[in-house]
């Protein structure tokens, strides 16, 4: 080759490296943007279904004194207040209170019979004798069951029993029976009624859910757009796999992608876990008590939430765990990633260190961060299977109650993320034996 066919080929191999620097670089911005997306929509989600649970948390609900007070108050208003006879029934009734008071006056009169030992006995004995007549007190039965009804069956008679059975209720808080969820349900309320600019608790269900579903759907549609970037860039190993003089660039870029990845992957939500008690309807006087999506149990965590937890509790052995899965699963990744790119450019002094060497070509089977994305599978499934036996038994269907329950235990797009680091870190390490100028040994 002549030195201008050199120069000419070094000419044109500079040039193809800038536009596919540029390229990636563009490409790199683009999922960079989308990583950031989704970490945002993440948090936000999280934060979402966090207010859902604590303003449903079966404390604040089933399990409030306060609720169960009010439903069953207004309950029993409305069937003392709307209580009606039929014709039929109050002639019944008149008749069965006809017949308790001519009992009752017969019971007096046996009492009164009964031989007398005391002086008072005697002379209340003489006195019923002498001044009572059983038989007249009985015909006025008929008169006294009739102006019993009509007591039992007058509205404003309905209405003091009403308030004096609501009165009890307001007795119980008199008297110690004090919800302490009370303060806490009103305080938490009022926080998210102004967060959300509503006025009730079932408007800021309404919101949430509203809010929810467009921000779960895209999370999704990010993560999916940044599979495809990643996709974009092994494609061009394929199509780039002769030109050698571009390898370099390409690799060095390609880690850059796999950075991203790993950001996203440790700090974006994997695993959610939200166990409720979907519906509990209870029949009470008729009518029905409900609560519904009672949340039991609710926690979304990343990564990077699940070593700080660790790492913040007092016992040795979570410390212990925390450390490692940081060190593991975390540090030896970027450890990796920083190796290979700093192997393959440095020059041979530098790229030959045995630390160097060592994280590029032979850390892998150190690293944990396939072992946590098998691990985090396994526990949802066991967790997911668990919830689904146990609240499989909660429910009940009856005439008198029922109650559902619903497990809505899921990974998140975090997760998949991870996964793609995973394997594509893998496929950047089997690249590099390949290209690398060195021995990979």
């Amino acid at each position: 080759m002549t030195k201008e066919q050199h120069t000419r080929a070094h000419n044109g191999s500079t040039t193809a490296k800038l536009l596919l620097i540029l390229f990636l670089g563009v490409l790199l911005s683009v999922e960079g943007y989308f990583g950031y997306r989704l970490h945002q929509l993440s948090d936000k989600q999280k934060e979402i279904k966090e207010d859902y649970a604590n303003i449903n948390d079966i404390e604040l609900g089933l399990f409030s004194v306060e609720n169960w007070r009010d439903q069953v108050a207004n309950i029993v208003d409305r069937q003392v207040r709307n209580f009606t006879i039929t014709p039929a029934q109050k002639k019944d009734l008149q008749l069965e209170i006809q017949e308790i008071i001519v009992a009752l006056i017969d019971k007096a009169a046996a009492m009164i019979d009964k031989p007398q030992t005391s002086v008072g006995g005697k002379i209340k004995k003489f006195a019923v004798k002498n001044f009572a007549n059983i038989d007249k007190i009985k015909a006025q039965a008929p008169d006294f069951a009739r102006t019993i009804m009509s007591k039992v069956d007058n509205p404003d008679n309905k209405n003091k029993l009403s308030d004096m059975a609501l009165s009890k209720f307001g007795d119980m808080q008199k008297h110690g029976y004090i919800d302490s969820t009370i303060k806490t349900s009103d305080s938490l309320s009022a926080v998210l009624f102004s967060k959300y600019h509503v006025s009730s608790h079932e408007e800021l269900d309404n919101k949430l859910l509203a809010l929810l579903g467009p921000v779960r759907s895209d999370t999704y549609h990010y993560s999916f757009a940044m599979l495809g970037c990643v996709l974009v860039v092994l494609l061009l190993w394929w199509v780039l796999r002769t030109r050698v003089d571009l390898h370099a660039a390409l690799f060095v870029m390609s880690l850059l992608f796999a950075f991203i990845l790993l950001a996203v992957g440790l700090t974006a939500a994997m695993i959610e876990v939200d166990a409720r008690i979907q519906s509990f309807d209870f029949v009470l006087l008729g009518e029905h008590v409900v609560f519904k999506n009672q949340v039991l149990f609710f926690q979304s965590k990343s990564i990077l939430d699940v070593v700080r937890v660790l790492i913040n509790q007092h016992a040795a052995d979570s410390v212990g765990v925390g450390i490692l899965i940081l060190v593991f699963s975390i540090l030896f990744p970027i450890m990796k990633l920083s190796s290979t790119g700093i192997h393959l450019l440095s020059k041979r002094r530098l790229a030959e260190n045995k630390v160097i060497k060592y994280f590029a070509f032979q850390s892998g089977k150190w690293s944990m961060a396939d072992v946590i994305v098998i691990a985090i599978l396994m526990t949802y499934i066991g967790l997911n299977g668990l919830l689904e036996s146990q609240l499989q038994n909660m429910n009940i269907l009856s005439d008198g109650l029922s109650i559902i329950t619903t497990n809505n235990t899921s990974l998140q797009p975090g997760y998949i993320i991870f996964i793609c680091f995973v394997l594509y870190g893998l496929i950047l390490s089997t690249i590099l034996k390949f290209i690398t100028p060195y021995d990979s040994q």
